[in-house]
């Protein structure tokens, strides 16, 4: 069975701790991997290494680093498809998916690649008498990736590219699920010439997570995961003096005006809520159809649905792939057998759905609920899975209403042909993105990617400009150089003791 080990100081480390974590393939449920689990001294030695790599990093030159990320990004390129393989191999989404997820995470490489221009300060000449104030940013030190299962090389790729840009050393905590892909892109930053120490892996569960929260070396920690977790991570590390973005979870919803094309939103819908099995933090499980639009729009979206081909993730012809685990797979279930006892309409049941030759693997099928009470289960909680519930409101104003009750405020589209509709909900709508007859308005890599609410915890959203403050700190310099002769002696004249408060005349 393969081993994912650790990756510090710019080598494969053993795990020591003697405890591992089991990965299986989610097409055939049958174990693959396992996974080293990092104990308090292998996360300390990350961070060390980390720490010591930050004295010659943190105050190399600007085109040294740039042209590492531009060898970076190069590889990463030529190995997308193996990288693509490495995703669907342990997650389970289908390949060309997981090249879309390689293709995202491209995306913040090429933004730290122009870093040159997002560290560029600020001056002002002549504030007082011959005095200069100049604002300048530099990096933290030693930063922490904590990342999720559903996105193993694009949130790290979210994260790290970024921080190293900015002169930040880097320690990545992955998902123990399915560690492969981030291992696999620190060795291809080093490849590219990345200095040891400056990018490191540590792989493991709470045990790796608390100690990088409380850890009196780390400066900063990056989360993205469920809301539970990102509370404590905000929590736990705020508490220790660090920096804190931790995004949470998502209920996302998509308002369907009386007036929208229903064929387009249909599509939308589909594509939205079950892309990727539905284990997207940006995935619609909620469509609110507005007025007498709901029985024709749930008609479109079953007749989609039911055409939506499932397999392997490494099949071509599959659209869609298995939970990532057995788990996993049983507690989505729980929530379709749990919904007509709540007051929904089952209109799709998935749970029962298995594949042929792959009878282990953590299949479900297509989930549509209708007329879901917004007290019910499947609707108040984070399902994260192919199951998309349908709400009925009688106006755009209880719509938008219900959606704004919601304790997550992650992301939210409408669909209409009015531009009066859509400028009103983009304003009233209380999440962090929107799309207008778009259904996942994740941003592109130079604008920032974060929600509202119980979906982010900390002041800064993840990537882009946001990504850039988070991964660096403010400094001002005020100088004041004399313009008068100067004395034989070298020194400028006295200009006098003055104990008043400083004057900017």
């Amino acid at each position: 069975m393969k081993t994912v080990h650790h990756w510090i100081d710019g080598k494969a480390v053993e795990g020591t701790s003697g405890r591992f974590g089991e990965v299986t393939d989610p097409a055939t449920g049958a174990a693959t991997t396992r996974v080293a689990f990092a104990s308090a001294e292998e996360v300390d030695a990350a961070v060390a290494a980390a720490r010591a790599a930050f004295a010659t990093w943190g105050s190399s030159s600007l085109a040294a680093r740039t042209a590492v990320l531009f060898r970076y990004r190069a590889l990463l390129d030529a190995h997308r498809d193996e990288l693509a393989r490495l995703i669907t191999a342990e997650h389970g989404k289908v390949h060309a998916d997981a090249l879309g997820e390689v293709a995202r995470g491209l995306e913040i490489v090429e933004l730290a690649c122009g870093i040159t221009t997002q560290l560029k300060g600020e001056l002002s000449t002549e504030v007082s008498s011959r005095v200069d104030v100049a604002a300048i940013r530099q990096p933290l030190g030693v930063v922490v990736g904590i990342t999720p299962f559903n996105f193993p090389a694009m949130v790290p790729m979210w994260m790290f590219p970024l921080a190293v840009a900015c002169g930040n050393t880097f320690v990545l905590k992955p998902s123990e699920k399915d560690p492969s892909p981030a291992v696999r892109l620190a060795e291809l930053a080093a490849e590219a010439g990345l200095p040891q120490g400056v990018l490191n892996v540590v792989n493991g569960d709470r045990t790796a997570v608390d100690r990088l929260l409380e850890h009196p070396d780390v400066a900063a920690v990056s989360f993205v995961g469920s809301t539970p977790v990102a509370r404590h991570i905000h929590t736990t590390a705020s508490a220790h003096g660090k920096r804190v973005q931790a995004l949470g979870g998502a209920k996302n919803h998509m308002l369907v005006l009386p007036d929208a094309d229903l064929d387009a939103a249909a599509d939308a819908a589909v594509s939205a809520a079950y892309g990727s099995a539905g284990e997207r933090c940006m995935a619609i499980s909620a469509v609110v159809a507005v007025g007498d639009t709901g029985d024709e729009l749930v008609a479109r979206i079953r007749e989609r649905a039911e055409r939506v081909r499932i397999g392997p993730g490494d099949d071509p012809a599959s659209e869609m792939g298995p939970l990532i685990t057995r788990a996993h797979r049983d507690k989505v279930a729980s929530y379709v057998r749990g919904a007509a006892a709540q007051g929904a309409e089952v209109v799709l049941d998935g749970t029962g759905f298995t594949v042929a030759g792959y009878e282990n693997g953590h299949w479900i099928g297509l989930s549509l609920l209708d007329k879901v009470p917004p007290g019910a289960d499947a609707y108040r909680d984070e399902i994260f899975g192919p199951v998309l519930c349908v709400l009925r409101a009688a106006t755009y104003e209880e719509g938008v209403a219900l959606i704004n009750a919601s304790p997550w405020g992650n992301g939210s589209a409408v669909f209409t042909r009015d531009g009066g509709a859509a400028r009103r909900f983009q304003l009233e709508v209380q999440t962090g993105m929107v799309g207008v007859n778009v259904p996942i308005p994740v941003p592109v890599g130079y604008h920032s990617f974060g929600g509202w609410k119980d979906s982010l915890f900390g002041d800064h959203h993840i990537y882009g400009r946001d990504g850039v403050r988070f991964y660096t700190r403010g400094k001002v310099v005020t100088t004041r150089w004399p313009e008068a002769p100067v004395s034989a002696t070298g020194a400028a004249p006295d200009g006098g003791v003055d104990l008043g408060f400083p004057s900017h005349r």
